[in-house]
């Protein structure tokens, strides 16, 4: 097949197939990379103006592969090169969008693991321009593909730093909130099994020697039952949850406790030289956890991080290694940090643990105590043992955090949006007025007779008059109404504000307010009432007298003859208004009995709801009767038992309101009549009001009958 197709068209544009295009993008790309400019392969790509983008874009992208596979025995440099030089492509829009990790994807494919680790520089390099938009959306999954093949490929025992590095590289190119990244439902890796147990065939006389020897200086006895008992552990730290059943829970707490009791009884020493490189002295190591700042601890620790060369992804089991094991800081460090977070993970609530897995207070008494023993024993372990407890108490602590986020849900992290600056912000502010003394403006006062605060208000309030006491008890000032204009005001028959006001009133103006009321349990809108009658008779009685006593000035001629009828008129009146309060709220002077008690009702008992009222009631509530229970104040739980238990809403409305009446000393037909009226519930309410006028009426009557029978009787006996 010919791949030279190129046509020189008319119009002064050229056009080829797809192997023609191919090879002159191949011929550009390596002009490209040799001169490190990407404007090259652009005008080459926009040269073939005949064929559409989807013509040139699918060439593009097979060139840059078959370079790469040309470029595969280069150093990594220049396939370094070639991928970055795919990236600036991919923005000038003459290449996919997947390209660049096309490319690192088929190099990782083909290479060995240590060129693989090498190259695996430029990914992690690149990870912001990963984050672009143009390449997430396009470039996560292959991204992620890629990582996963390796992670295939490589040992989690030897390889450990570089599945470390691959890791690390997902966390930081995916957002928190990637759903793939999370463990929602916080499942535990019950694949990672530990085996431990002896092995016949790995005893060796000359290796045992050695370890006996090296056992000699441990002051602690080593035997099966403790090794059996310290790996028997590692079951739990893999699934916490066992720690929920009892049986579980004691064999826990048995070798736990044998554990750390080992670790207290055989403490670790400090072997680090009594000097460093720089001549500072470490003969006490907790000077260096106390004293010293934190900018020289951490520069002692850098340097012993680069000495320390030897890094164990996991321990081995043999038997014959516990001893030199557990002489080990770093060995005993694991052990107790995986206690802490054992620990911790009993006691947080976590969002999809079971019901059932739930601490006892005996406990949560164990793992407080035992906590503070570890940190105490993480304290005592050389080297930096302060600073390495108080690290690790405050990666729990943010541990704890994210556990309080994944139980919300796991929110999108997202920047505070900056408030857009409005119109007033963007005008200048005005000048500021240059100030007067404060020493000037007092000055200018005082020679004036005049205060100054400092304040506009307070300087014209201090200022309104010479005298401001007196000022105060002008009439002016006197805002509160007399009592008789303000009780004969148009207000509401029950308005709580209006009543406030007119007792506040009534205390301030009149005794009345502290006279005894002979009923103590009347409305304070009839009282009110009342008070206001009594204070209309007061003013007429004192016109009456006023009037009778001109009279009498006017027809008499001496002074002791005019003086006496009005002594007697004023102890009259005198002697009325002290037998007035005993009246009170019973009868007025110049009207009947049955009107008084028609004005100012007796006390009686709330009229409570009974079986026939709510039968009555009932089917006026209708479908809404749960808006009605929970008025009342029966809960969900109990509404949806009297729906299922009861076949319809009627009556199950009937046994809920039944219950009420029972349970419940408020249920009055005024406390269900203005329920029903909040829930406007209309009809229902209207109801329960004609009942409490009907009942009222037919309390009345029997009173009124009794009343006649005794006035009848009274006539009889003033007959015979």
């Amino acid at each position: 097949m010919s791949t030279q197709v190129a046509v020189a068209e008319p119009t002064g544009t050229k056009s080829a197939n797809f192997f023609a295009l191919q090879a002159a993008f191949e011929a550009a790309l390596d002009q490209a990379i040799a001169e490190h400019n990407v404007e090259l392969l652009t005008k080459e790509y926009h040269s073939f103006r005949a064929n559409s983008e989807h013509d040139k874009r699918s060439p593009m992208d097979q060139a840059f592969r078959e370079v790469l596979m040309k470029r595969l025995s280069d150093d990594v440099e220049r396939i370094g090169a070639l991928v970055r030089l795919s990236v600036d492509a991919a923005r000038a829009e003459i290449v996919s969008n997947t390209i660049p990790v096309v490319l690192l994807g088929d190099t990782f494919d083909v290479v060995t693991l240590n060129k693989c680790e090498l190259i695996f520089n430029f990914v992690e390099e690149l990870v912001e321009v990963w984050k672009e938009e143009i390449f997430f959306a396009s470039c996560k999954n292959n991204l992620l593909r890629m990582c996963n093949d390796l992670l295939r490929r490589l040992s989690r025992t030897q390889n450990t730093v570089f599945c470390g590095r691959i890791l690390l590289f997902l966390s930081k190119f995916f957002p928190f909130s990637e759903r793939s990244g999370l463990n929602i439902v916080s499942e535990f890796n019950l694949d990672n099994f530990t085996e431990y147990g002896l092995d016949s065939k790995d005893h060796d006389d000359i290796e045992n020697k050695e370890l006996e020897d090296t056992a000699e200086d441990i002051p602690l006895k080593i035997d099966y039952d403790l090794y059996c008992k310290f790996w028997s552990l590692q079951d739990f730290f893999r699934n916490p949850n066992q720690c929920y059943s009892k049986a579980q829970w004691k064999m826990f707490q048995m070798h736990a406790e044998t554990i750390l009791q080992s670790f207290s009884s055989f403490k670790l020493e400090d072997v680090r030289p009594n000097s460093d490189t720089n001549g500072h002295s470490d003969s006490c190591p907790q000077l260096m956890d106390v004293d010293m700042d934190d900018a020289t601890i951490d520069a002692a620790v850098s340097v012993a991080m680069h000495k320390e060369t030897n890094f164990f992804a996991k321990f081995l089991t043999n038997p014959k290694l516990l001893a030199l094991q557990l002489s080990d800081s770093n060995f005993r460090r694991a052990v107790l940090v995986q206690f802490l977070i054992l620990f911790q993970y009993l006691q947080v609530s976590v969002k999809f643990k079971i019901d059932s897995y739930t601490l006892t207070s005996a406990q949560s008494d164990f793992i407080k105590e035992t906590e503070q023993r570890v940190y105490k024993l993480l304290e005592e372990t050389p080297p930096n043992g302060r600073r390495f407890a108080r690290t690790v108490q405050h990666m729990l602590q943010r541990e704890e955090m994210w556990n309080n986020w994944k139980n919300d849900g796991c929110k999108e992290f997202k920047k505070p949006e900056e408030p857009e600056p409005s119109e007033d912000d963007a005008k200048p502010s005005p000048p500021k007025r240059s100030r007067r003394p404060l020493g000037d403006c007092l000055r200018d006062a005082a020679r004036n007779g005049k205060f100054f605060l400092g304040n506009d208000n307070l300087t014209r309030l201090w200022n309104y008059s010479p005298d401001n006491l007196q000022a105060c008890k002008s009439e002016q000032r006197n805002f509160l109404p007399l009592l008789e204009t303000y009780l004969e005001t148009p207000h509401d028959k029950t308005d709580p504000a209006f009543e406030w006001r007119a007792l506040r009133l009534l205390a301030r103006q009149t005794p009345h307010f502290f006279t005894f009321v002979s009923q103590p349990s009347c409305k304070i809108s009839d009282y009110l009432d009342v008070v206001r009658k009594r204070l209309t008779r007061e003013k007429e009685l004192v016109k009456q007298t006023s009037t009778a006593t001109a009279n009498a000035s006017e027809h008499n001629n001496g002074l002791a003859i005019s003086s006496a009828p009005s002594e007697q008129e004023h102890e009259a009146s005198v002697a009325l208004q002290e037998t007035e309060p005993e009246q009170d709220l019973e009868v007025e002077d110049s009207e009947p009995v049955v009107e008084e008690v028609d004005e100012t009702p007796a006390h009686e008992k709330p009229l409570m709801v009974t079986s026939a009222h709510i039968e009555e009631i009932t089917p006026l509530i209708g479908e809404p009767w749960m808006k009605v229970g929970k008025k009342i104040g029966f809960s969900n739980d109990e509404l949806l038992f009297f729906q299922m238990e009861n076949p319809t809403p009627g009556v199950a409305c009937m046994k809920m309101l039944t219950n009420w009446i029972s349970d419940d000393d408020d249920a009055t037909l005024e406390n269900w009549a203005y329920m029903l009226e909040g829930l406007e519930m209309h009809k229902a309410a209207d109801a329960v009001k004609a009942i409490i006028e009907r009942e009222k009426t037919s309390n009345t009557q029997p009173q009124t009958l009794s009343q006649q029978d005794a006035n009848s009787n009274d006539v009889e006996i003033l007959s015979d």
